[in-house]
């Protein structure tokens, strides 16, 4: 790692610092996707969508490119890819309308509204129970805990999300994950977590599809026959008898 880890935490000091009060603005930006998701509403995914989008906008020129590029150069491709993050939220989600969200009672459902509340909720209070205090603590807004969140959501978009938008995210808590391991970040963990399950529960929702649709029996129309005759055929009735 090009820095130590009193500068990492260095850097969340002078971001909290200088972006103050925003850290209220992008809970509330938080809250208002969770409010979305319940309520739903005709205009609830691309505003949804919207906010996503916003906030890798957000982490994109306000973290990687104000502040994390002072301890490491690999930011400005970090950035790079948040704000291509926030292009493809923007353009499936807003502009083709292409990510529903949707609480569901199934595994993916239970997962995805259990990472949302963590990363609310759960990531400050197991930040401050390990001793990170403002402004050094990650706030939301951040990216360790807005990828959580992000990929929560993801798990709720109906039917399964595009791979291209799940990408970045999925990286994101990969590379989070090898800085936890280095610096003893031991939140971060949840990070690694988070991306291993989503992925986890979206292949196996995606192979469970495509074998949902190879075990249906196409239509009798599909074969060149009227179902009349096809069902004769079935049942072995030869007309010539």
């Amino acid at each position: 790692m090009p820095f130590t880890i009193a500068e990492f935490f260095g850097v969340f000091r002078d971001y909290n610092i200088s972006v103050w009060p925003m850290q209220i603005a992008l809970m509330a930006a938080g809250i208002g996707c969770v409010v979305l998701l319940i309520r739903g509403g005709v205009y609830a995914n691309r505003i949804v969508s919207l906010l996503l989008g916003l906030l890798w906008g957000w982490m994109a020129v306000a973290y990687h490119f104000a502040h994390f590029v002072s301890i490491n150069p690999a930011a400005i491709l970090f950035g790079s890819l948040f704000l291509c993050e926030a292009l493809l939220l923007f353009w499936y989600g807003v502009r083709s309308e292409r990510l529903r969200f949707a609480l569901t009672r199934d595994a993916r459902g239970i997962v995805g509204a259990t990472m949302i509340a963590f990363a609310l909720v759960g990531y400050p209070l197991l930040g401050f129970a390990l001793g990170r205090r403002y402004p050094e603590a990650p706030t939301f807004g951040l990216p360790c805990p807005t990828t959580i969140f992000t990929l929560g959501f993801l798990l709720l978009a109906q039917p399964i999300v595009l791979e291209r938008v799940l990408v970045i995210p999925f990286l994101w808590s990969l590379l989070g994950a090898f800085a936890a391991m280095r610096l003893g970040v031991t939140e971060d963990y949840s990070l690694l977590v988070a991306g291993v399950v989503t992925i986890a529960l979206v292949f196996w929702g995606g192979r469970s599809s495509l074998l949902a649709r190879r075990t249906v029996k196409p239509p009798p129309e599909s074969l060149g026959m009227s179902a009349p005759l096809a069902d004769r055929e079935g049942l072995g009735i030869d007309d010539t008898a």
